[in-house]
Parts: structure tokens; C-alpha cells; sequence
């Protein structure tokens, strides 16, 4: 079965790509060039995405996220990529001892590339991350190198793009992830080296001094010629064709029972929104009925619950009682509410009819997210907006309303 890798970059638009169209028991054919002239006889298509486009990390995730690939993920991620969740798609690697592993890049250059690859023909397509094809062997990390810079698979699910380096000088992020492995006591015994060139190699003996773990010189890396089962896919999609007149008369009886179930489900539906309707409009009455009941001076009765308590908060506020609206009660639950974030930070208060008005200087936005949060578990009603930009800072208003 053929194979078409397209090798690109998520950064550049998707108008030209490398290419390698593998074909089992021949030499792989090699090109470079626009889209719209990739090899069309391929059954399947992978999409290899650079090392330093990927990013491999590890978080707790519960069991249901799993199964929710993309910009739900992210926000697991959220700390460590420091950018708007939305912008990122992750996906579930597998299982590592008791964290997940995850891979995120950037979404809206992956999504370009896909779209751009359907619009030559194909639909059926993979990607995967050229960092988790290179070979790797327990207790043995594998370096592709081509002599300036590289990639490092120190895992099954682990790996990172390297800084740069030269023949006598191992790269420092090599270094750095060797001492992370030693304080978990996971260095590893070996690291092999595969270079890009005959010509790549680094002088083995200079980085054994400097890294101190063995090195050997491994194959030459080329991700052409990396096994057609090499890596873990980031994301898949398959293409279900259902034009074969056997499988649609075989269907065709499926088909009716679930048409049947749609009918007796729809009928179900519109019976019990029909009962629910009644019940709201007696409720309805009740209310209405009990709020004339108790103030049967009032002209017009529009939202008997929200009356109710207007008439209620009078009600305390002629009895010298505090009311959940009134200053007090409201500065001392917000204050509660906003407790994590800088004193320093308020700029602006201000209290006007059951209505609290707060300025803070920029904030961070995952704490924001929680403030609103907790006022809204207290009771409140909570708008954000953006003030009016000052000089040298930006500022977010929230407007609290007792609800």
C-alpha cells in the first residue's frame, strides 16, 4: 500500500511542501513543489509536522477528556502555553505512570494545512510529529542531528527540539534535560545519535566529556524513510464511502427502524414539551396569584418572581434590614470573591442602587475568570468589559448586580 508523506510548516502558508511518496519494496520517490502536483495514487497521506512545531507535555486529565481531541485539551495545557486556549489543538497521546501525554500545536496553521490537503483530492489523511518517529529504545534516547541543531526523543511520549550546537559542543538543552533526568533518577543509559549527513556526525568523544552518558553514532535520520508505522498520530480522519447498492439495501431496513424510532422519539417530545408548557403556565398563575394576593394595590403584574423581590428588598429596607442589593452585604461578598487577586489592583469603586461598578488594572485573565465565577455562585449578576484605555496600563470593568 502506498504511502504520501508531505512534510510542512505550520507557519508558512500551505502553498509549497516536501513530499515522499513510499511504496513497499521500492525506494521512495522525493519531491518539492506546490500541492496541486502531490503524487494522486497514494492510499494513505501523512502530514509530519517539524519537532519544533510540537510541543509534548504531560497533565492529569480526567478519564471523559480523553475522548474530546482539540481545543477542549488546551485548556489543560493553558499554563504552559501561555496563549488563548482556542488557539491550540491537543490531542490524547496515551497513559505515562500517573500523568496523560499530550501534543499541541498551533491550530489555525494545522487547519490551513488540512483544508489545503482536501482541496487536492485526498480525504483521508494523518498527521504525525516527526519527533515521535525517530527510533527509540527503553533506557536509550535517540538525537537526530544535522550537525547545527536537532530533535530529542527522550520517550515514548516524550521529546523536544534542541538549541543549537556544534561538532565539540552538545547542545544546553541536551544538557539541561539530561540533569531534569537525573533528579528523577531516569537518566538514561545511552543516547544514539542520528544525523542528518554522512558529514552531520559530531565528535563523539568531546560531547561524552561535556554530557558524561555514552553516545553512539545510529543510522542516518531521514523522515521519508522512517517506517510506515513510525509515530503516534496526533489526528486522523477517514473518509466512509457508502455508494455500493449491496450496502445500502443492506442498510435500508436499519434505516427504517431508525426512522421509526425518530418518529416515536419526536412524538414523545413534542407531548412532553407540551405538558411542560401547561405546567409553566399554572405555575405561572400560582405566582401571580400569590403577588396580588400579597400586594393587591400593584396596577400590573409583568414578572411576579422579580416584583416579588423588589417589593421584598422595600419591604427590608422601611425595616432598617440589610438587603443582599445593599452596600455592605454586596462589598463583603466581592471582596470575599476577589480575595487571590492584587490589593494594588483596584483602581476604581463605585456603588449606585443595588449596582457595585469596579475598575482593575489588567489582570490576568484565568483570574478574572475565576472572580466571575465566584460572584456568580454567590448570587450576583456580572458583566465585563474593557474601560477606556489610560496611559501606560489597560483596565477591565466589572459591574456587580444583585440578582
Amino acid at each position: 500500500m502506498s504511502l504520501l508523506r508531505i512534510r510542512c510548516s505550520l507557519a508558512e502558508a500551505p502553498a509549497r511542501c516536501q513530499w515522499a511518496l513510499v511504496d513497499a519494496g521500492r525506494a521512495p520517490v522525493r519531491g518539492e513543489g506546490r500541492l496541486a502536483e502531490l503524487p494522486r495514487r497514494a492510499a494513505r497521506v501523512q502530514l509530519v509536522l517539524p519537532a519544533e512545531q510540537v510541543l509534548l507535555t504531560r497533565a492529569r486529565l480526567p478519564a471523559a477528556a480523553k475522548r474530546r481531541p482539540g481545543s477542549v485539551l488546551a485548556f489543560a495545557v493553558e499554563e504552559e502555553t501561555l496563549g488563548e486556549p482556542e488557539s491550540n489543538w491537543v490531542s490524547w497521546l496515551g497513559r505515562a505512570g500517573d500523568s496523560d501525554a499530550l501534543a499541541v500545536v498551533d491550530r489555525q496553521g494545522l487547519t490551513r494545512w488540512l483544508e489545503a490537503i482536501k482541496q487536492t483530492g485526498y480525504r483521508n489523511y494523518e498527521v504525525h510529529c516527526e519527533t515521535l518517529m525517530l527510533p527509540w529504545t527503553q533506557g536509550e534516547w535517540g538525537l537526530a542531528w544535522d550537525g547545527r541543531e536537532g530533535f530529542l526523543r527522550s520517550g515514548e511520549f516524550d521529546g523536544a527540539a534542541t538549541d543549537c550546537g556544534d561538532r565539540k559542543s552538545p547542545p544546553l538543552s541536551l544538557r539541561l534535560a539530561l540533569d531534569a533526568a537525573a533528579a528523577r533518577e531516569a537518566r538514561p543509559e545511552a543516547i544514539a545519535i542520528h544525523p542528518g549527513a554522512a558529514d552531520a556526525a559530531p565528535d563523539l568523544d568531546a560531547w561524552q566529556r561535556e554530557l558524561g552518558v555514552r553516545l553512539r553514532l545510529a543510522a542516518l535520520w531521514d523522515w521519508a524513510l522512517a517506517p510506515p508505522l513510525a509515530g503516534l498520530k496526533l489526528m486522523e480522519e477517514r473518509q466512509l464511502w457508502l455508494s455500493s447498492p449491496v450496502l445500502l439495501a443492506r442498510l435500508r431496513p436499519a434505516a427504517w427502524i431508525a426512522g421509526g424510532a425518530l418518529a416515536v422519539h419526536g412524538f414523545a417530545l413534542v407531548a412532553d414539551w407540551t405538558l411542560l408548557a401547561g405546567e409553566q403556565r399554572a405555575l405561572r398563575r400560582q405566582m401571580e396569584t400569590r403577588f396580588r394576593a400579597a400586594f393587591p394595590d400593584a396596577v400590573a403584574v409583568v414578572d411576579p418572581a422579580l416584583q416579588m423581590r423588589r417589593k421584598l428588598a422595600e419591604a427590608r429596607q422601611a425595616a432598617g434590614r440589610s438587603d443582599s442589593g445593599d452596600f455592605l452585604p454586596m462589598i463583603e461578598k466581592v471582596a470575599l470573591a476577589a480575595r487571590e487577586l492584587p490589593a494594588a489592583g483596584l483602581r476604581v469603586g463605585a456603588y449606585e442602587n443595588g449596582r457595585l461598578t469596579l475598575e482593575f488594572a489588567a489582570v490576568d485573565a484565568a483570574a478574572l475568570r475565576r472572580l466571575v465565577a465566584r460572584l456568580s455562585e454567590a448570587g450576583f449578576s456580572v458583566d465585563t468589559s474593557s474601560a477606556a484605555p489610560r496611559p501606560g496600563r489597560g483596565t477591565v470593568v466589572i459591574t456587580v448586580r444583585a440578582s
